[in-house]
């Protein structure tokens, strides 16, 4: 099949499915990567795996725009009001998943020598653990029109994870390379993700900078929706040239323009008509990715992982809203809507194979298997936890 005909096969399962899906009340996302899977090599086979990994622009450009939405809730007003408490909580939630993971695998490695689970590899599960995917969630939250302070709360966290998360893997990775006789320095451990981090976050704020003051220059609707799609895209570009952040660089890049530009509310409103089909074939294609084979080979470790990492996401969740007196809502359910993992822990994955031969296929088979699980349940999961907090109209 050629590629036109596999994105039209893509949007239309994913219609399908989610048509289907209403009848069960899953979330969209749910539905969208249940139709990728049924037509992926995993089920059905009508999408290849090579087809799928040639489809990986329109991924790449998708997160883009979910960054860039997250981005454009970031509101000067809005942050006055909420704090540092985002701030705060996702430090606690994204140690803490760390910690957990890191403690629980490695006691089981002592009651379990035959495992063969080592501190290196414990660090850099743990790491991986710590990233949370914010495509699934901005989908739900934007489907079913969720409002309270439990999604107020739930962007901020979900968006500055993506950067918190590069730091600890940053160090657990050094560590770990240090650990198997490699050498562990500060430029590796902090210099190099520091200049990542504010690297992305200074590119994301000069491309904002310009779609604020180029918006001024056109009248039509069409050239604004224009020039909104030419700096997303030069973002998730430049990027890919310079191993910067694609979300933190596209967060910025939303976060400037709608506090510089007088016509956010058009920039925003044109890109919120154009990218749900793009959104719809972005999580069709991540279904597709879906890998079933990985589960029987997961484990006892593949299992573990799972709960450490639900108990760290909503233990340390908890306890960061008591420390900053949030909301009972947020201290009972943000954390169960933090679940989501997709493409972040991939690549992650991806980095330890290729630093790591011999840890690297374990550790990937097991993301990918944690990547399966939370990708389809951690939507739902999300809207249950949304629905309790009484942020979903019935």
């Amino acid at each position: 099949m050629n590629t036109l005909l596999v994105i039209g096969m893509a949007m239309a399962a994913g219609l399908l499915v989610s048509r289907a899906a209403r009848a069960v009340k899953l979330p969209n996302v749910t539905a969208f990567l249940v139709a990728g899977l049924i037509i992926g090599p995993s089920v059905g086979g009508l999408i290849n795996k090579e087809q799928a990994a040639s489809m990986r622009v329109i991924s790449d450009a998708a997160l883009g725009f979910i960054a860039y939405a997250i981005g454009g809730e970031f509101k000067l007003s809005y942050l006055k009001k909420i704090g540092k408490a985002p701030i705060t909580i996702t430090v606690f939630q994204g140690l803490a998943t760390a910690v957990c993971v890191d403690a629980g695998l490695l006691l089981l490695g002592l009651a379990f020598p035959s495992l063969g689970i080592t501190v290196p590899m414990a660090l850099l599960l743990g790491a991986i653990a710590l990233a949370t995917a914010p495509a699934a969630t901005l989908m739900v939250v934007r489907q079913y029109k969720a409002h309270g302070p439990v999604t107020q709360m739930l962007l901020p966290v979900v968006a500055m994870d993506d950067a918190l998360g590069l730091m600890v893997y940053s160090i657990s990775a050094s560590v770990a390379e240090g650990m198997l006789g490699g050498e562990m320095t500060v430029q590796s451990m902090v210099v190099t993700p520091l200049i990542d981090i504010f690297g992305s976050i200074a590119l994301g704020a000069a491309l904002g900078a310009v779609l604020a003051f180029g918006a001024r220059f056109f009248a039509s609707r069409g050239n604004k929706l224009a020039l909104s799609i030419a700096m997303v895209l030069a973002g998730v570009g430049l990027c890919s040239m310079w191993n910067l952040s694609s979300l933190l660089v596209c967060m910025m890049i939303g976060a400037v323009m709608v506090n510089m530009s007088q016509q956010r509310e058009v920039l925003m409103e044109q890109c919120d008509r154009f990218t749900p089909p793009l959104f719809l074939l972005f999580f069709v294609l991540s279904g597709a990715d879906l890998d079933l084979s990985v589960l029987p080979q997961v484990g006892l470790i593949g299992v573990l992982y799972l709960a450490l990492r639900f108990m760290g996401k909503w233990g340390g969740t908890m306890l960061g809203a008591v420390c900053v007196h949030a909301d009972d809502n947020i201290k009972k359910y943000l954390g169960l809507t933090l679940l989501p993992q997709a493409g972040v822990a991939i690549g992650m994955a991806s980095l330890v194979a290729a630093r790591f031969p011999t840890l690297g296929a374990q550790i990937n088979t097991i993301v990918l298997a944690g990547v399966l699980v939370f990708e389809l349940i951690g939507p739902i999961i999300t809207k249950l936890a949304l629905t309790k907090a009484g942020e979903i109209a019935p």
